[in-house]
């Protein structure tokens, strides 16, 4: 495994902001929550079914252009 350094303000480049686009795309669309112990129950079930899908979290993790490409891997 080789880190590669990313620059500075750059989120769109940190593959677990990924992550996030996807649950709040999927999960969290025009919801209101009552409150904050639920939209925790929301957050525990959206990350449990992600979980549980590992190709697709490899997927969107993974399967970036500026990755596969890279000459260090």
């Amino acid at each position: 495994m080789r880190l590669i350094p990313l620059p500075p303000y750059s989120p769109e480049l940190n593959p677990v902001e990924h992550l996030w686009d996807e649950l709040r795309e999927k999960f969290f669309g025009n919801f209101v929550f009552h409150s904050l112990d639920a939209l925790e129950d929301h957050l525990e079930k959206a990350l449990l079914t992600m979980e549980l899908d590992a190709e697709k979290v490899k997927s969107i993790i993974v399967n970036r252009p500026w990755i596969i490409s890279s000459p260090l891997i």
